[in-house]
Parts: C-alpha cells; sequence; structure tokens
C-alpha cells in the first residue's frame, strides 16, 4: 500500500511547494514599511496631551473606503470636539466638521464611524445623545 501519495520523501514535497511559494511572494508589488506605520499609528492611536484619540476598526475601514484622509489640524478639531462633548455629560457623540461626520464613544476617546456628509443623503444619525458641530 502507497500512502505517501507518490512522493518519495518531504524533502521533495517541502521542495516543490516552497519554491512556487517564494515565486509568488517576489511578483507581489512592495510596500514601504514605514509609510504603513505611519498610517497606523495616525489612525490607533492620536496623541494630543495625555489622552489620545483612538479609531475603531470598523471607523478606519470607513475612512479607507471612502477615501477620507484627516489632517493634523482636522485631527485636534475633531479631539476638540469630543472633549466638547465630554465636558457637557455627551457619552456617545456625533462630531460634524468640514462636510465629514464622526460618531465619538466620548468615554474610551474612540471613533466609532466616519462618513462624508454627501454620501449620507437620509442625514439620520442613530444611537448618539449629542452633538458637536465644529
Amino acid at each position: 500500500m502507497n500512502i505517501t501519495g507518490g512522493f518519495s520523501s518531504i524533502e521533495q514535497v517541502t521542495g516543490q511547494y516552497l519554491s512556487k511559494k517564494s515565486e509568488k511572494v517576489s511578483t507581489q508589488s512592495k510596500v514601504n514599511f514605514e509609510d504603513v506605520l505611519k498610517d497606523k499609528s495616525k489612525l490607533s492611536d492620536i496623541k494630543h496631551g495625555n489622552e489620545s484619540l483612538k479609531f475603531s476598526k470598523h471607523a478606519g475601514e470607513r475612512l479607507a473606503d471612502r477615501n477620507i484622509s484627516l489632517t493634523d489640524e482636522q485631527l485636534s478639531r475633531l479631539k476638540e470636539g469630543t472633549k466638547q462633548a465630554e465636558a457637557k455629560g455627551i457619552k456617545e457623540t456625533l462630531v460634524i466638521m468640514d462636510g465629514l461626520s464622526f460618531i465619538v464613544n466620548v468615554k474610551n476617546n474612540t471613533v466609532i464611524t466616519a462618513m462624508n456628509q454627501q454620501e449620507n443623503s437620509e442625514n439620520v444619525y442613530t444611537n448618539i445623545d449629542g452633538a458637536v458641530i465644529i
């Protein structure tokens, strides 16, 4: 009975499959690690003073899907809007600025989702208890 599937040794199988994988890897486009790291650090943890504003995985995906990129000045204003909401006792806030809308969990300093206001034709926002327009 032949249980090796026609291969005489593990080395033949390893060499056969590893060489094909390495060819595939070499044909992929190369990504600059520094650029990826900068983008990730901007989205996951924007530092302002002692506190940080984080973006949930969902919010990061929405920003990428909708081609939304924020400047440092916009990030600072978003953080300021979150601080204003916290001062008023808001737990889940809608922050509107520059034609962009963000739902922010104030307690956790986390942006839950982001959208371009032109794409939100209904202009209906749920699960918020306050709004800040900056």
